[in-house]
């Protein structure tokens, strides 16, 4: 069996709930209160760009579930899809929103934010100028339910990917233009704005996950497999990618928007293509610890509860009687774990009793890491 032949027979990329833990520690840094002690190291500053690779990740998943199915029925079933994806999404979204807004206009009396709920509720947050306090994640799923939209539908409408080279050239312009679109925010261009949300694509979030879409178009033809075998599939391949990107976003500009995205993304992608190219590359051990690989497993509930748990963490602190030097490391120590706890709380005792109805396990922020075809087993601020 050759080495594309293993890729396409995989059924589950081991090595990508460890890879979500590490977007989601990157988050949770980039919000912590211990991102001050960094001294302006622009590195320390980067930590949003873990929902790019979020993003990234989706994209290569969402594309190769499809591709996948379509080789093996002869069609993509739209239906089925958007079945598994709102099971995933919609459970422990709706609770958030629901329960968060209506503790503020509800409980707090603040009826100014009522105007706000419809984009939340129709995932379009990523449009908001001003957000429900502890509701400003939402954007991030807004662009992944836009995404769910549009691109599985284009794959449809597209020549199967035994001829990839349209699709490839298609998801290839479309990252450029996302990422130039970038660009066109700095130049203030006209958008169609309302009360409370002005309209306009965010380019670097699209450019984002049309990237991992790409690689999976890509790593699915054999030719393409071949292409990036050179660059991925040796075994420390994932341990010196990782360590460019982060040398990468060290020394890129202050403002990410344009050409520095597509660099980024790329390096962000030949990590995801490292890591499912090769079961044993040399990140293997760390990526499958099995701490990390929990912490990716519930890494979307982290993500959607992160912000209340550094909120509730920010009003227990000072009450706890500690010095208040000590204060800063509490409040870091409280809002990691409640985000954890909440997580996986909500994962073990409410999200789970949906997922069942799609399949037995399933992980991760946007996409799974499992492959098994059905019914078996998503800026610049955070």
């Amino acid at each position: 069996m050759s080495a594309h032949e293993r890729y396409l027979s995989q059924r589950h990329f081991g090595s990508l709930d460890g890879l979500r833990c590490l977007c989601i520690a990157a988050v949770l840094w980039h919000h912590s209160p211990s991102r001050e002690l960094a001294g302006g190291l622009p590195l320390a500053d980067r930590g949003f760009v873990g929902v790019d690779f979020f993003f990234v990740l989706s994209g290569f998943l969402i594309t190769t579930l499809l591709v996948r199915e379509r080789d093996r029925t002869g069609r993509i079933s739209l239906a089925g899809f958007y079945w598994r994806r709102a099971l995933r999404i919609l459970p422990a979204y709706l609770l958030l929103v629901t329960a968060v807004s209506s503790y503020w206009i509800l409980h707090k009396g603040q009826d100014q934010l009522i105007g706000l709920l419809p984009y939340y509720y129709l995932f379009q947050a990523n449009f908001l100028q001003e957000h429900v306090p502890l509701l400003s994640v939402t954007w991030s799923l807004s662009i992944e339910e836009q995404y769910y939209l549009i691109w599985p539908l284009l794959l449809v409408l597209l020549p199967a990917l035994a001829a990839p080279r349209m699709a490839v050239l298609a998801a290839g312009i479309a990252i450029c233009l996302a990422a130039m679109l970038g660009l066109a925010q700095l130049l203030d261009l006209p958008r169609l704005a309302t009360a409370h949300a002005v309209y306009a694509l965010p380019g670097m979030s699209y450019a984002a996950i049309l990237s991992g879409s790409l690689l999976a178009v890509l790593l699915h033809d054999p030719r393409g497999f071949r292409a990036l075998a050179s660059l991925c599939a040796w075994r420390p391949a994932p341990l010196v990618l990782l360590a460019l990107l982060l040398v990468y976003l060290q020394g890129a500009p202050v403002d990410l928007r344009g050409w520095p995205t597509v660099g980024m993304n790329l390096l962000m992608a030949l990590c995801v293509a490292s890591l499912v190219m090769r079961e044993d590359h040399l990140a293997r051990p760390l990526m499958r610890w099995r701490p990390v690989a929990r912490m990716g497993e519930i890494s979307y509930g982290i993500y959607l509860y992160h912000l209340i748990g550094l909120h509730v963490a920010h009003l227990l602190a000072p009450r706890l009687g500690m010095a208040e030097a000590a204060q800063g490391w509490l409040v870091n120590a409280l809002y990691i774990g409640l985000s954890v706890l909440m997580a996986e709380a909500s994962f073990r005792w409410f999200e789970r009793r949906f997922l069942t109805w799609k399949h037995p396990a399933a992980t991760g922020m946007a996409g799974t890491a499992g492959l098994s075809p059905p019914p078996a087993p998503s800026r610049r601020e955070t």
